[in-house]
């Protein structure tokens, strides 16, 4: 009996530490990911100014924008309403990533 119960805690204690790991390799890669689409030279870069102008033509109402890890970071409150942080390309304005 005390023996299955050290294997149990053996095995959730496992199982725990699996789950940690493939969480800690998923949020690795999307930030990986995130900083691949923002790899772009500095002098091909747009200006914050111009991100702004473009998103608040879409309706957003932007907070603030950031440099993060090669990307811009915009804090926003979209024309639906919904608060977002989003991730911008420098140089393109594509929408690298968007968070609630």
């Amino acid at each position: 009996m005390k023996n299955t119960v050290l294997k149990k805690a053996a095995l959730g204690s496992f199982a725990a530490t699996l789950l940690a790991t493939a969480a800690l390799g998923l949020t690795a890669h999307t930030a990986q990911a995130s900083d691949d689409y923002c790899n772009v030279p500095k002098s091909e870069w747009q200006s914050m100014d111009a991100l702004k102008e473009k998103l608040t033509a879409e309706g957003w109402d932007v907070r603030k924008i950031k440099e993060d890890d090669g990307c811009y970071e915009v804090y926003a409150i979209k024309a639906n309403g919904k608060k977002v942080e989003a991730y911008f390309n420098p140089a393109t304005f594509e929408l690298v990533k968007e968070d609630d």
